[in-house]
């Protein structure tokens, strides 16, 4: 039987939700994975998921989710600096 969940098992399920909800969107065509709130949406999901891990010290997941939410945050960085496309009516002009 399941045992009642600690604030570990809370925190972690946020991060996983959060991770296979941006995925899903991702599937269904709803959010580009270029896009910032994929990106934000994995890093802070991933970032959950690695502190949960860090709270039971179980290094493995440690390792992988720390990675997964540095990767996202590289991903926010070059979104940002990315160079904003034109607007629609500037295109058309061209």
């Amino acid at each position: 039987m399941l045992e009642p969940f600690q604030y570990s098992d809370w925190v972690g399920a946020t991060g996983v939700s959060l991770l296979l909800f941006a995925f899903a969107l991702n599937v269904y065509g709803v959010l580009d994975r270029r896009s910032l709130p994929y990106s934000a949406m994995n890093a802070v999901g991933a970032g959950l998921a690695a502190y949960a891990s860090w709270l039971i010290s179980y290094l493995p997941f440690l390792v992988l989710e720390g990675t997964w939410c540095l990767v996202s945050l590289v991903a926010i960085v070059a979104f940002i600096r990315r160079p904003s496309e034109p607007h629609a009516t500037q295109r058309a002009a061209n």
